[in-house]
Formats: C-alpha cells, structure tokens, sequence
C-alpha cells in the first residue's frame, strides 16, 4: 500500500517537474498559438487538444483559456473550442501509461534519464535548464508508475474488485464520486487515470469499475477551471461554467456507452479483452472525450 502511495507521489511529482519544465521552455509558444490557432471551434478544439498534449495538463490549458477571455484577448466562443479539446489532449497521458509505462515497464531504464535531467538543471543554463527539468520530470513519471504497479501487484491478496461492485446504477455513480474525489484531492485527473490503468493491469480492479471512475476523474478536472473564475469578469466566469457544463454532459453520454462498449469487445475481442484491459480502458477515455467533443 505504502509503495503505491509513494508511486502515485513520483508520478504526481513528475508531472509536475515536466510540465513546469515544458511550461518554461514553450510558454510564449503555447500563448501564441493558443491565441493565433481559434478562428473556429474545430480550430480552438484541435489546439487545446495538442497543447494539453504538449503540457500534460487539461487544467493549465484551460485556466489559461479563463484567463485570456478574462483579460479580452481572446472570445468567449473561441475559448469554448479550446476548453472542448483540452479533453481530448488530456486522454494522451493514458495512452503514455498503457503503452510504455505498463508495457515496456521503463521504470528503470529511465533512471539515468533522470540524473542527465538533473545535471542539465543545476549546470546548464537558460534553455538547457528547462530541457533538463523536463527531462528529468518526464523519468520520474515511468520510475512513480513502476512503483504503483508493483504496489498494487501486492494489493491483491487484501483487495479485491468484488469490494468495489458494479451491479446497480447507484454502484456506477459512487465510483464516479470517487473519481470527482480523487481528482479535486490531487488536482490531477493524470494521476488517478495512471492508478487506475494500473490497477485494471494488475487486476485490483475491473475494467467496469475503472470505467466508471475515469468518468468521474474528467468532472473533477472542471474545479480548477471554475476556482480560476473567482472574482473574474463575466466573460471569464461563462469561460469556466462552460467547461463544468461541458463535462457534466460528456460524462452523461460515457455513462451510458459504459455497457454497449465492453459488450463489444466481449463479442469481437473477448481474449484482448482478458490480456490487454488496460488498453480497452484508455480508449474508452479517448473514444467518449472525442464524441463529446463532437
């Protein structure tokens, strides 16, 4: 239990480290281009979607998006396309886990990765400096989801998914809950979509359950971006309410693709199903943002 805590910690703290250290490195980049890319709401959804992807951070994305239509630089309309997009950049973090971190298991090849990162911090200078933070931040994320998994490899003999059941609609939405919980407690939907691909990878959950939390997980990513309106103009505070009625609308449509979805992979992909849930997992995440999106 301890392990997986302190994983969760690692990884938390390296998205922290690298999207500081990207922040840094691209800010004017990533200013412009959220403000030059929205002359539609195609347009605005396709940059929120790559600058999130970019930043690993759907909240920084669209408090910035709060803060630009609050200090007129840019519409509220154009806004709304880059809030609809920071979904769906947000899911590339998922895709990360799945595919290197749990299936090429980099925890420890990384490791020097980090020590460069780190030594490209406190000699280099400028540029250098950033790209090292980066860096560095980028391998304690691989080093914090190694930890989780082997953390909750050993969960399995006190916790099993029979504790957490799925059996009503009232099941569904207390999981949901939970994931509106977890994400406001650690302000970071990324970091409870990592513990909860890693939990369906090494069976601590089912994939059911881990749906059903992940829905909750994007509401609770709407808080930031509602507090970033506090005290703001009128502009800004529709920017924030936007992305809450947004999500709230999006996770609705994911409740109810929960059951047609995993009856598909059972029909055609039932042994991918059984080997291969964590990737099943993420692409319900990616599949349900963009149709939201849509």
């Amino acid at each position: 239990m301890l392990q997986s805590i302190g994983g969760l910690g690692l990884f938390l703290l390296g998205m922290i480290v690298m999207t500081d250290g990207l922040r840094s490195l691209t800010g004017h980049a990533i200013r412009n281009a959220l403000m030059r890319f929205t002359r539609s709401p195609l347009s605005g959804a396709v940059t929120g979607a790559a600058t999130t992807a970019l930043l690993q951070s759907s909240s920084a994305t669209t408090v910035a998006a709060v803060g630009f239509v609050g200090a007129g630089l840019m519409t509220f309309p154009a806004a709304l396309g880059i809030i609809f997009g920071a979904n769906v950049g947000t899911t590339m973090t998922g895709w990360i886990v799945a595919l290197l971190g749990l299936k090429l298991n980099l925890g420890t090849v990384v490791l020097p990765l980090i020590f460069i990162g780190a030594i490209l911090k406190l000699f280099g200078k400028d540029r250098i400096a950033k790209i090292g933070y980066g860096l560095a931040g980028f391998g304690l994320i691989f080093v914090g989801i190694t930890m989780m998994q082997t953390g909750m490899s050993g969960l399995q003999e006190y916790f099993t998914p029979e504790q957490l059941p799925t059996e009503t609609v009232l099941d569904i939405l207390f999981l949901v809950l939970l994931g509106i919980i977890s994400t406001i407690i650690t302000q970071s939907s990324s970091a409870g979509i990592a513990a909860a691909l890693t939990a369906v990878y090494t069976g601590t959950l089912q994939l059911e359950q881990a749906m059903a939390l992940i829905i909750g997980m994007d509401v609770g990513t709407t808080v930031t971006a509602a507090l970033a309106t506090i005290g703001g103009s009128i502009e800004s505070r529709r920017t924030g309410l936007s992305h809450v009625i947004f999500n709230i609308f999006t996770a609705a449509g994911a409740l109810l693709l929960i059951a047609p979805y995993i009856y598909i992979w059972e029909t055609y992909l039932p042994d991918q199903l059984s080997s291969s849930a964590e990737i099943a997992l993420v692409t319900f995440h990616s599949t349900f943002n963009i149709l939201g999106v849509i």
